[in-house]
């Protein structure tokens, strides 16, 4: 420390990105991010991954019908991955309730105060 080796690192200075809490898998996450291996992700992983980022998704989406049909097509995929579960661990997800998404989709659209969802 003293010879400055170590100033100048990433992050110095801020604390610790530990994740969520209880998200046991928060370096993992964070490694298939920096590593952009979203491709070498297990298929209910990538799941996940949509399910966790489907307001960022819907972001854009102008309709309620192609609003409806994106949540609609990800539950399809999340229901045909739970029922083939050829991954070595299962990971089931539970599909999206398709009017609660909606609903928080219109209410984003609705109140432009609202914070955009990171990207």
């Amino acid at each position: 420390m003293e010879r400055g080796e170590f100033d100048n690192l990433p992050g110095a200075g801020k604390p610790i990105d530990l994740g969520r809490p209880g998200d046991a898998d928060w370096w993992l996450r964070r490694k298939l991010e920096k590593e952009d291996l979203t491709g070498a992700m297990p298929t209910s992983l990538r799941l996940r991954r949509e399910k966790q980022d489907i307001q960022q998704t819907l972001a854009d989406v102008r309709t309620r019908e192609l609003a409806r049909d994106l949540i609609e097509d990800l539950n399809a995929r999340i229901k045909d991955s739970n029922a083939r579960q050829v991954e070595r661990v299962p990971i089931y997800t539970r599909p999206l309730d398709v009017d609660e998404v909606l609903a928080e989709w219109q209410r984003r659209r609705d109140d432009p105060e609202s914070p955009r969802p990171a990207r």
